[in-house]
């Protein structure tokens, strides 16, 4: 019997070019593979219909998503609201196939009740409300603070409202404990996430800078690029790479009075990859602990030695490939000692043992369809 299931995407989840349609686009992929057939609904507000996506889904539907005020409301969070659509509810409802709604941002017909004869599993990204506490926690910006703010203490009454009202399915095992703890979720597991990193490519020997890359018009992003400037390779003469999206004035004014230091803006994909892979050493603190870190995953399967911090891979399985370090002068300290180590062969078998096992999209796309059907 033919397998069918209804996604419905936060955003088009093509092209792969930023962190949140990782796992979208690789899950696509993989049920594909695995003979499911996909209806795709895509909320569509700058990215553009792509046809690449109809290799994958016997159809693709678009729905316009109402930005600005057209989104908003005093009673759920904005990235809910401005995409609470009455199509999309009844386009579910054509038939009996189950949904998985990606994100807390796809859940309104969940909350508006409006999928009662549906089966219905939510994929969590992110414990939202606590991520938007991080987000105003590291923003500049006192209006874009105001925001995170409101947007945070609106996300955990909603999400504790919404969940015992499906299955969910995390990137995370910290971020299923977060929601067992905080909401008391009993229908709840933990699902890695979908990548297109399925072999370990990380090269012998070393390389001659440390790099950090990342989104960086993302505030928490720009702080720890800023921080590794002023609090720890200011201290050092060893070379430093920092490569990613839309770099502020801010962060290039202080880039280039910083000595050893490059600003690379904007790399493509093929770029990033060259500069992961060369990097003796990829330093990658974070500052939110939810989540799972796309960058670091990709470091790990391509690049050289890691250093994190804590918050990077608490109650991950990960941390075990990466130096863990926190304060200033304990990530100065590990960047000295590590870069005069080469890596190693024995490096990369424990990488392949630890990780291949783990994000192996096969595999996850099968224990699915085995939890959906």
């Amino acid at each position: 019997m033919e397998k069918h299931l209804h996604i419905v995407c936060l955003d088009v989840p093509y092209p792969v070019d930023y962190g949140g349609v990782f796992d979208l686009f690789y899950k696509i992929k993989s049920l594909s593979e695995h003979g499911v057939k996909i209806h795709l609904h895509c909320f569509e507000y700058g990215r553009g219909e792509q046809t690449e996506l109809e290799k994958y889904c016997v159809e693709v539907i678009y729905y316009p998503r109402n930005k600005g005020h057209k989104g908003f409301s005093t009673e759920i969070p904005y990235i809910v609201a401005s995409r609470s659509s009455k199509s999309v509810a009844d386009n579910l409802n054509k038939d009996n196939y189950p949904v998985v709604l990606e994100g807390i941002h796809c859940t309104y017909p969940l909350f508006a009740g409006q999928l009662k004869k549906k089966k219905v599993y939510v994929r969590l990204h992110n414990v939202e409300h606590t991520y938007y506490r991080h987000l105003c926690r590291h923003e500049n910006s006192l209006l874009k603070k105001i925001y995170f703010f409101r947007e945070s203490r609106l996300l955990k009454r909603y999400e504790a409202s919404i969940a015992n009202k499906a299955s969910f399915i995390t990137v995370s095992e910290k971020d299923m404990l977060s929601y067992k703890e905080y909401f008391h979720s009993r229908n709840i597991s933990y699902l890695p996430v979908f990548t297109p990193f399925q072999e370990v490519h990380s090269e012998e020997g070393s390389g001659n800078y440390c790099l950090y890359h990342g989104n960086l018009s993302v505030a928490e992003n720009e702080k720890a690029a800023i921080w590794l400037l002023e609090k720890v390779f200011a201290r050092m003469d060893i070379p430093f790479i920092i490569a990613g999206r839309n770099p502020s004035a801010r962060l290039q004014r202080i880039a280039e009075v910083s000595a050893n230091t490059c600003l690379i803006a904007n790399p493509d994909e093929q770029e990033i990859g060259d500069l992961i892979a060369r990097a003796h050493i990829n330093v990658l603190p974070s500052f939110n602990e939810t989540g799972i870190k796309l960058k670091l995953l990709h470091a790990l399967f391509k690049g050289r030695h890691c250093v994190v911090n804590d918050q990077a891979v608490r109650d991950s399985a990960i941390g075990a490939a990466c130096h863990v370090a926190n304060t200033p002068d304990e990530i100065t300290a590990v960047i000295r000692n590590l870069f005069t180590d080469p890596f190693q062969s024995e490096d990369i078998r424990f990488r392949k043992k630890l990780l291949t096992g783990h994000y192996n999209n096969d595999r996850n796309a099968e224990q699915l369809i085995a939890l959906i059907w």
